[in-house]
């Protein structure tokens, strides 16, 4: 994998042995080979570009801030359902975060568009990403309604909006598969779904396997071993994917795992940036690279019976040493 840098972001590249910087527009031409030469060539076929964005401010990052600690998260001798921080909400810091990533996407050059377009929006299912995703990208496209039938005018002040052009409303598709490392932290357990898609009804949660969550646990956090793998197979089911040009909202700790096994031999400056952690709203773009040789493998849904990638890279114990003390 490769990746190129925006404003909010410094971007690096995101394949071992291998350097990537993309053009302004996307596109672009690349080079990205022999370790000893510093980069490599990729078929652009085989390429997508990846917008990663952690969700705005939550009611639970106010909290920690404040007290200075996780503490606050846990459960105590109450159900964790019944916690006020239960599925966390944007505070309205949170709101104001979202709200100005879309300012910025709006002005940046992409895809021979003078503002950021996408082809496809994936959301965690949890309360604080769905929000995060409408106050980025709007309502989003109904599900079962092809593009052309439904358009959005261009961004104000751009030269589409003058020239009165209209954009298809990106598909915003639920996904389990990216939604926060689960268990132990209230924040981090969902609502049923029956419940949130009602304020998300232009959501599609037809990929979602059920209701109730049926993935956290109160008293223990999911293993760094699974939730690593979890990110990979999310990487390949990405890969799997038709859309080029897609933008995924979910979670500091999911991001973390994915990052940090990937990255080994970059230079240092670009390692830290890949795989540090990523702040609130923060827009993190990456270029994925299929290598070809694991596209025919299976991807299953993630479900309670099916959760793991078919893929293993290196051992999460020690990639992920020292970052258990992450906030959500």
């Amino acid at each position: 994998f490769s990746a190129t840098r925006a404003k909010f972001v410094a971007a690096p590249p995101f394949i071992p042995g291998a350097l990537l910087r993309c053009m302004i527009g996307d596109n672009f031409e690349y080079s990205l080979g022999p370790p000893d030469s510093g980069f490599s060539l990729f078929l652009a076929e085989r390429t997508k570009k990846v917008h990663f964005i952690r969700h705005a401010e939550g009611e639970h990052n106010a909290a920690t801030a404040s007290s200075g600690s996780n503490d606050v998260l846990t459960r105590g001798d109450n159900p964790a359902r019944d916690h006020p921080l239960w599925d966390a909400r944007l505070t309205d810091v949170g709101v104001q975060q979202a709200q100005k990533l879309k300012q910025h996407l709006a002005s940046r050059p992409s895809g021979g568009r003078s503002f950021t377009a996408f082809d496809l929006v994936v959301v965690s299912p949890l309360t604080r990403t769905c929000e995060t995703a409408f106050h980025i990208f709007g309502p989003g496209r109904q599900p079962g309604k092809p593009g052309f039938l439904s358009t959005l005018d261009a961004p104000d002040g751009s030269e589409e909006k003058l020239r009165g052009e209209k954009v298809p409303a990106p598909r915003i598709l639920v996904r389990e598969e990216c939604r926060e490392r689960w268990g132990q932290y209230v924040c981090d357990g969902r609502r049923p779904v029956s419940k949130i898609m009602s304020e998300f009804p232009s959501f599609d949660w037809s990929e979602v396997p059920y209701d109730d969550d049926h993935f956290y646990t109160e008293d223990a956090r999911e293993s760094d071993e699974h939730c690593c793998e979890r990110g990979i197979a999310f990487l390949q089911w990405l890969n799997k994917r038709p859309e080029k040009c897609i933008a995924v909202v979910t979670h500091s700790s999911f991001l973390r795992h994915i990052f940090t096994q990937f990255g080994g031999n970059l230079h240092k400056d670009d390692q830290d940036s890949l795989q540090r952690l990523a702040g609130n709203c923060e827009l993190r773009s990456i270029v994925m690279c299929s290598h070809g040789n694991k596209d025919g493998l299976d991807v299953p849904p993630l479900t309670s019976d099916a959760p793991r990638s078919t893929v293993r890279i290196s051992s999460a114990t020690d990639l992920l040493a020292g970052a258990h003390n992450a906030p959500p």
